[in-house]
């Protein structure tokens, strides 16, 4: 390859990158979303209560934060690109096994699909920054979209495909295949590096992130926006038809939002680089978030769609800058990492207790304004992290090898 073929050639191998994380954020929703507008189907067909249809909500979320933190130990030892792989093998055998119209079977296949997201959504930030470390938080914004995407096609497409397959349970299982294609695809096109070297950068252990207060900072602003985005997940729909609403309709709405988070999560990292900080940025798209909520839970229901609209910007936004934080607040693609795993790891261990909280709340009776009042609740401290976490501070590895904030 001649010198003028290079830069032909880097971009070329710069468009499939993108192209693949496109395609597997494509599959780190639909294994969420898909489920909450099936549960009351669920619910009917196998018996299940309340608590344990809540129960089956929190599951995928708490597997998020328990499995996050293997995914550098992981990478370390088997490399990144191996893990990734190994992580969509596990999602495509979980949403199998979770189409088999059986408790154990359900609940077992979402355990192994929680455990493929939390390893696989960690990875990614550190990929993104190892291969583009000038325009990471760019490129997240890209990421990020294509989550939103796969979250709104799952909503979306669940009742129509259980309708059309014949049952819930062909419905679920039928998401395997995109999760197979994205295996095959990755197998396939995947950056080659060598596992010791693939996450470049040193220095910084877990444990001594976990002494730094800006890793806690980012940690619970993740856990508490995040736990609005699953409270969505596993009970937006149910909380509409509770208003009145059919479950199609529903349905529907949720998809809609979801899908209109694309707009957000595309133009936030934009919107963020416009300040020194990025907590005037956090503040719009919380602030949208417990709009739509109120608009969507309490307001008339001429208003449902504009609370649609918010709730989606709000929350495409607000995942898209906390990804993004992983990757301004960081140095090097291997301390991006290392945040990554405690990030995620902790705040969707946090987030978890979202969706079970909706599911007690919903199980001893409590109405919709209580329910409105503890989601508003949850986006006013969403804020107050967020006040933190947006500073303009970073963690860096010094000359003698510690970790510093600057």
């Amino acid at each position: 390859m001649t010198v003028t073929d290079a830069p032909r050639a880097d971009r070329r191998a710069l468009l499939v990158f993108i192209g693949l994380m496109v395609l597997v954020g494509l599959n780190l929703r639909p294994a969420l979303s898909s489920l909450a507008p099936v549960l009351t189907r669920i619910q009917q067909d196998m018996g299940l209560s309340a608590l344990s249809i809540g129960a089956l909500t929190t599951l995928p979320v708490l597997c998020l934060g328990l499995f996050a933190p293997l995914a550098p130990w992981l990478a370390k030892r088997l490399g990144p690109e191996t893990t990734l792989s190994a992580a969509l093998l596990l999602l495509a055998s979980g949403l199998l096994l979770r189409g088999i119209a059986a408790t154990t079977a359900l609940f077992i296949g979402t355990l192994m699909v929680g455990a493929a997201i939390g390893i696989a959504g960690t990875l990614l930030p550190a990929l993104v920054k190892r291969e583009l470390p000038a325009g990471a938080d760019l490129m997240t914004g890209v990421y990020t979209m294509a989550l939103c995407l796969g979250g709104a096609l799952g909503a979306g497409l669940s009742i129509p495909l259980a309708d059309a397959l014949g049952g819930w349970s062909a419905g679920l299982a039928s998401w395997s295949a995109l999760a197979a294609l994205g295996l095959v695809a990755w197998l396939t096109l995947m950056p080659r590096h060598d596992g010791a070297t693939a996450l470049p950068g040193g220095g910084g252990s877990t444990r001594e992130l976990l002494g730094q207060p800006l890793a806690w900072q980012v940690m619970l602003f993740m856990g508490s926006q995040s736990s609005l985005a699953y409270i969505v997940f596993g009970w937006l729909p149910t909380l509409l038809v509770a208003r009145g609403y059919s479950e199609a309709e529903a349905g529907w709405m949720m998809g809609a939002s979801v899908m209109v988070q694309l707009i957000s999560a595309l133009s936030a990292p934009w919107l963020a680089r416009l300040g020194r900080d990025q907590r005037p940025a956090l503040l719009i798209v919380l602030g949208c978030v417990g709009a739509g909520f109120w608009l969507l839970l309490q307001a008339p229901a001429a208003w449902r769609w504009p609370g649609v609209v918010l709730l989606g910007l709000g929350q495409g936004g607000g995942f898209s800058l906390a990804l993004t934080l992983i990757v301004l607040r960081t140095g090097n693609s291997r301390l991006a990492g290392k945040l990554s795993g405690i990030a995620q790891g902790g705040g969707y261990t946090l987030a978890a207790m979202g969706p079970l909280g909706i599911g007690v709340m919903l199980q001893f009776g409590v109405g919709l304004p209580s329910v409105t009042l503890v989601l508003l609740g949850i986006v006013a401290t969403s804020m107050g992290f967020a006040l933190f976490a947006g500073r303009n501070r970073r963690l860096e590895v010094d000359a003698a090898g510690g970790l510093v904030t600057r």
